[in-house]
């Protein structure tokens, strides 16, 4: 594995890691939000679809690394989001 690869992975991983364990935070310790176990884990399911979907080639001028750690903390936004207002 090249070393530019590696630290892509990295960042969408680091990113989904840490938008989940932020929204488990929230629900566990503050209180602000109460988020069950499987809407928790939805970055990580945005992590999932980033490692199966770089099989090889080509991609599109959309599908970077950086894109899908944006889609990853939006997900985690959005899971946030969606508990407050219920």
């Amino acid at each position: 594995m090249e070393i530019e690869r590696a630290r892509e992975d990295a960042l969408v991983a680091g990113v989904a890691g840490a938008a989940t364990v932020a929204i488990a935070l929230l629900s566990s310790f503050t209180g602000v939000v109460s988020v069950a176990t499987l809407p928790t884990l939805a970055p990580l399911a945005v992590y999932s679809l980033y490692l199966f979907s770089r099989k090889g080639g080509p991609y599109g001028a959309f599908d970077t690394a950086r894109n899908w750690a944006v889609a990853a903390a939006a997900t985690g936004a959005i899971v946030v989001l969606a508990a407050v207002a219920v």
